[in-house]
């Protein structure tokens, strides 16, 4: 029986498969191996960061740098200012960006990177803090810091043991953990979080119901007692001609909401004189409403859940401040 052609279709396909399988276990075994090794030194470590009086300087060479810079990435977009040095430029001046409040985060698997350990000795004679980053806790590194994360001996994915995979998976995870567990032990929310992140599709989901509502001049309030009729004129004469008109009471707090909708149910009954009855018998007394520090994202679920076109928007006294449209999250892309 002949053997299998290794450069047949089906041979080949198995065998890439089997091969990224095994890189994917290799990386996951890591993982798992990492979970078991946090201990007391990480929480040292989670201090240090909330300690910090000025920023967490990241560094690292190579690969382990180019995890760095996602990790000093996610520490600034989660409430905790960093940035990334580049060992070799701070040893051509960079070194001036270092500030005696600052805490270094040093990556590096070995822990004897050369330009980083130079980097991590300025930053002690400067009087920073260090947490260092390594999968030798025996090393220059880790003698060097105040904190030692250990990502332990990683066996490398790399058919030749060298290339690093596994070891910057495994800091990447780290550096992700340190990054969350900051941010949970912070009074850090979706609205901080939305500050750092204005733009595109995520910054779209967390702008706040006070970015998209309708308000001032474009906010259809009518006077409880008014007529249907009158009611409607004011809502047709209210910049961007809302389909609802808020009725609010003496004190200008919300009594009901007339819309479009209400509008209809009383002409399908025929009713012609009913626009001369007081919008209050005709109103809901009970909208869903929404308060200015929700996110537009749920207003917009709000809305597609009970099938409705508008909510209002009411202060801590449910005085209406705006009022939010579909067609407004619609217009943002929501």
């Amino acid at each position: 029986m002949a053997s299998p052609n290794p450069n047949d279709d089906s041979t080949r396909t198995a065998r890439l498969l089997a091969h990224a399988v095994e890189v994917a276990r290799t990386e996951a075994a890591a993982l798992a191996r990492l979970a078991e090794r946090l201990d007391g030194s990480f929480v040292r470590a989670v201090d240090l960061v909330l300690g910090c009086r000025g920023q967490v300087v990241v560094t690292g060479m190579g690969k382990a740098g180019i995890i760095g810079q996602k990790v000093s990435a996610t520490l600034a977009s989660t409430g905790t200012p960093s940035f990334y040095l580049h060992p070799a430029e701070a040893l051509h001046g960079d070194l001036g960006r270092l500030r005696r409040d600052d805490l270094v985060l040093a990556l590096s698997n070995s822990g004897e990177t050369q330009e980083v350990n130079v980097v991590v000795a300025a930053a002690r004679k400067l009087g920073a803090q260090v947490i260092g980053m390594t999968g030798r806790p025996e090393s220059t590194l880790a003698r060097a810091s105040d904190a030692v994360l250990d990502i332990g001996r990683v066996e490398e994915a790399c058919p030749m043991k060298l290339a690093p995979t596994a070891s910057t998976t495994a800091m990447l995870a780290l550096g992700d953990a340190l990054a969350m567990v900051v941010l949970g032990e912070r009074d850090f929310g979706p609205r901080d979080y939305a500050r750092f992140h204005p733009a595109g599709s995520l910054g779209r989901r967390l702008m706040t119901v006070a970015e998209v509502m309708r308000t001032g001049d474009a906010l259809p309030l009518v006077q409880a007692g008014t007529n249907v009729l009158d009611a409607l004129l004011q809502t047709r004469k209210t910049p961007g001609r809302p389909g609802a008109a808020l009725i609010v009471d003496r004190d200008g707090r919300l009594a009901g909401i007339f819309t479009d909708g209400d509008l209809r149910r009383l002409l399908e009954r025929g009713d012609t004189g009913a626009l001369q009855h007081a919008v209050d018998a005709h109103m809901a007394r009970t909208p869903k409403v929404l308060a200015p520090d929700q996110l537009a994202e749920d207003a917009h679920r709000l809305l597609r859940e009970h099938r409705i076109d508008q909510a209002p928007v009411l202060d801590v006294a449910r005085r209406p401040v705006g009022l939010v449209d579909v067609q407004d999250l619609l217009d943002v892309e929501l």
